[in-house]
């Protein structure tokens, strides 16, 4: 049980210090960064070669997708976007054509409507995973709902995480549901955890 909240404690901590820092990123700093890290999104081989786009649809807090959406969409990709099911504590895709097809969902987040059609994604998908730090074996902090840990235990498809410069850390307090990604993108480089180059 100490463990256990120690683990939970020092995540809190660290979730609250990766907040703050990604706070005081001035507008001008952000836009720049999310543009370097949509771009360099747009040329990884896991992105050009995907069947399915799986996406988070980005809060003004996150990188962001949703230049990448526009994108993706324009080059004709199939993407798809989650929604929660806060009863159960679980997230599913859903198929996007175009940003009318979302609206307002569970914990203010935008997610896909209620007419969208849920997406199969199989071995040749991608999934782009938002988190606040991520560490040298691809584990990441999230916001501490676990929705995500929860949907890439049963994935099958690639991962992808997206963060800014200065968030890769060494190393992470993780539990036993914690969930890898195979990539990591920052505005400036790539790491990949099937080999390392750090």
């Amino acid at each position: 049980m100490g463990i256990l909240n120690g683990t939970a404690r020092r995540k809190r901590e660290l979730r609250e210090r990766a907040k703050a820092a990604r706070a005081a990123m001035s507008p001008a700093d952000k836009a720049a960064a999310d543009k370097a890290l949509c771009d360099r999104l747009l040329a990884l081989p896991q992105i050009l070669t995907a069947g399915t786009v799986l996406t988070y649809v980005s809060q003004p807090h996150e990188a962001d997708t949703r230049a990448l959406i526009v994108a993706l969409l324009a080059a004709g990709k199939t993407v798809a976007a989650p929604r929660c099911a806060d009863a159960v504590g679980e997230m599913q895709f859903f198929l996007i054509r175009s940003f009318d097809e979302l609206a307002p969902g569970a914990f203010g987040l935008t997610e896909p409507t209620l007419d969208c059609p849920p997406a199969y994604p199989g071995a040749d998908s991608v999934c782009l995973v938002p988190a606040l730090l991520f560490d040298e074996d691809g584990y990441r902090l999230g916001y501490g709902g676990g929705y995500y840990d929860r949907f890439l235990a049963g994935y099958g498809g690639k991962t992808v995480g997206l963060c800014y410069d200065g968030e890769v850390v060494p190393e992470l307090p993780r539990g036993a549901f914690d969930r890898p990604v195979d990539t990591v993108v920052t505005p400036s480089t790539e790491f990949s955890f099937t080999n390392p180059s750090f």
